[in-house]
């Protein structure tokens, strides 16, 4: 009987040890994501100014 006595003496105190701190949450921080962008035949950048040189050139050609 004193073993089972002295082994809950000991479960209790570890237990009120345990728990000393109280819980708080993990903070996990997110780490930043780059997104690759996939290779493009063409350059969307380029595509309007190309559009509107034709145009000037098709505008200047036709006024001679």
């Amino acid at each position: 009987m004193k073993k089972i006595a002295t082994l809950a003496a000991v479960i209790t105190l570890t237990a009120g040890t345990a728990f000393a701190g109280g819980y708080s949450a993990p903070v996990v921080e997110a780490e930043p994501v780059a997104v690759e962008q996939g290779a493009s035949s063409s350059n969307a950048g380029l595509i309007v100014p190309a559009l509107l040189l034709l145009g000037v050139i098709a505008a200047a050609s036709s006024d001679s």
